[in-house]
């Protein structure tokens, strides 16, 4: 074994150790049939098992709409796009979608990037870099994509206390009144379900000559009355200068956008190498991902689904005494407080109950948090959420015997 060989090795058991090395499960959706699956891991040929944690909370990945647009696309200009937008893979899907996208948020344009991953990394790092002595003020809890992005930058970070109003504005107060100032904020937090105050933050650009960038992935398509996110039900988008969303959660396909006015989006696309220097995605998943926007802007029938599900399960949770933690969104989180614990619940749903939900251990969440996140959806019956509940009771009881003996 060379040295580097033994390094390599030495990363891995690092996580193995603390627990909290990841298992990607194998595992096939059943088309139509969501949150139906079959899995594939530690037995022989596929064992059917229901889904708890996926991120396309409103099975939009299964909708006849979105099917048929992107089997319609397929057949009529084939599977990939040919390139970058500049160089053949500027095609008139990804004009339309841009366009919806634009409507959707009340913005002049928007751009679309193969990830929300991306377009948080490509736009943030690409902004102050742009806007000279740019400082950064950044929530806590912010998603990895958009440290990243604001490290990338190169600009000084300011970080406030999350959803903490009064500390950003100390930090605000505190800078230097002539620097370009930015707040970046998400509207939903996904590990915890808490959503940001979105009007007092930009009451606070207002009086600092703030820009505002907030992130909506857990939030398009699953709030306001055309599903534009927290801001669109708060009737606060006007305000914000870029919201930032993604297209493989509730709209269920794949990609990540920005909207904003025509000379932001315009700088974005003419300077960000994240989105200069990438295949553009394939016009078949954008195809889909109009499909289910313009779906989503005329039905609220799968947003009501949805949260009236998520209400039932934190109500079946509490009255079983499982520890759910606060949460006003969609998002349904178990604590756990311990990586090793978690996977172990984990396991033991999946092999003896057949009911996947990943454990979430650090750095997605802070070490001794870690948890187990539901989301629910407006295809998870309340037979499906008494026979998951009845599961954790039993698990939770193993569990405490075990730590007891």
């Amino acid at each position: 074994m060379t040295r580097y060989d033994r390094l390599f090795g030495q990363a891995i058991e690092r996580l193995h150790a603390e627990g909290r090395y990841r298992v990607f499960i194998d595992i096939l959706r059943n088309k139509g049939m969501f949150p139906n699956a079959r899995c594939f891991a530690g037995h022989n040929g596929p064992k059917p098992i229901t889904v708890w944690c996926s991120n396309d909370y409103l099975a939009m990945g299964q909708h006849p709409k979105v099917i048929a647009a992107m089997e319609e696309a397929l057949h009529d200009v084939g599977a990939g796009s040919g390139g970058t937008r500049n160089i053949g893979g500027n095609t008139h899907y990804h004009v339309d979608l841009e366009a919806e996208l634009a409507d959707l948020h009340g913005k002049e344009g928007a751009l679309l990037f193969t990830s929300g991953y991306v377009s948080n990394d490509a736009t943030l790092s690409t902004l102050a870099k742009i806007l000279p002595g740019c400082v950064i003020f950044s929530d806590e809890l912010n998603h990895a994509s958009m440290i990243a992005g604001i490290r990338n930058s190169g600009a000084e970070k300011q970080v406030w206390r999350h959803n903490d109003v009064a500390h950003l504005e100390e930090l605000l107060a505190a800078a230097d009144p002539e620097v370009p100032k930015l707040i970046a904020f998400e509207s939903v937090y996904s590990m915890d379900g808490d959503v940001a105050p979105i009007h007092a933050i930009c009451d606070l650009a207002d009086k600092y000559n703030a820009l505002t960038y907030i992130d909506e992935v857990h939030a398009v398509g699953m709030y306001g009355p055309r599903g534009g996110g927290i801001s669109d039900r708060d009737e606060a988008a006007h305000r914000i200068t870029i919201i930032e969303g993604t297209l493989g959660k509730a709209f269920g396909v794949m990609g990540g956008y920005i909207a904003a006015d025509s000379r932001i989006i315009d700088v974005i696309r003419s300077y960000a190498p994240g989105f200069i220097f990438t295949t553009s995605l394939s016009p078949v998943l954008v195809a889909g991902v109009l499909a289910s926007v313009r779906h989503l802007k005329e039905s609220s029938v799968e947003r009501e689904g949805q949260q009236a599900a998520a209400a039932i399960l934190k109500a079946m949770f509490r009255d079983a005494g499982l520890p759910v933690m606060p949460s006003t969104t969609h998002i349904v989180p178990l604590m756990v407080g311990d990586p090793v614990k978690a996977k172990r619940i984990s396991d033991i749903l999946l092999a003896e109950y057949g009911v996947y939900v990943q454990p979430i251990n650090f750095p997605t969440v802070p070490r001794g948090t870690e948890r187990l996140r539901f989301t629910p959806g407006p295809a998870h019956s309340e037979a499906m959420m008494r026979e998951l509940t009845a599961a954790l009771v039993e698990i939770w009881e193993r569990t405490a015997k075990r730590l007891a003996a």
